[in-house]
């Protein structure tokens, strides 16, 4: 699926800069996860298959001056909190379910290991019943 459907579009027109980590993001999640579908709302755009495993959104998870330039946020529902300098925030809405807020800059972010903790994410969510 194309990143640059009108309704993404629309959702990047003030944040245009940031469309390239997005885009290099929604390729890698349809080519791991070919079954993901997306939806896309006014303050997030949310990957999921049966349930809601990943979202992206400009949330302030930090004051402004520790935000890179472009930034977008990767939302992650894992079933423990993250232990990483990436997360910038996590909370526990739920026994047992993390929300996880990690920063991108860049494209160049989508390395082996936020891949990883992207799986971690869409297998829990396969999970729950």
């Amino acid at each position: 699926m194309n990143g640059s459907d009108a309704d993404t579009l629309l959702f990047f027109n003030n944040h245009g800069a940031a469309l390239p980590i997005y885009e290099a993001l929604e390729a890698v999640l349809y080519e791991k996860w070919p079954e993901t579908k997306k939806r896309v709302q006014k303050t997030q755009i949310t990957f999921f298959d049966r349930h809601v495993y990943a979202c992206v959104s400009f949330q302030r998870v930090k004051r402004k001056a520790e935000l890179p330039d472009p930034y977008l946020v990767l939302t992650l529902g894992l079933p423990y909190p993250l232990e990483s300098p990436r997360a910038a925030v996590k909370t526990e809405p739920y026994p047992g379910r993390w929300t996880t807020h990690i920063v991108l800059g860049g494209p160049e972010e989508l390395d082996g290991e936020l891949l990883s903790w992207i799986g971690e994410a869409y297998d829990f969510s396969q999970a729950k019943r």
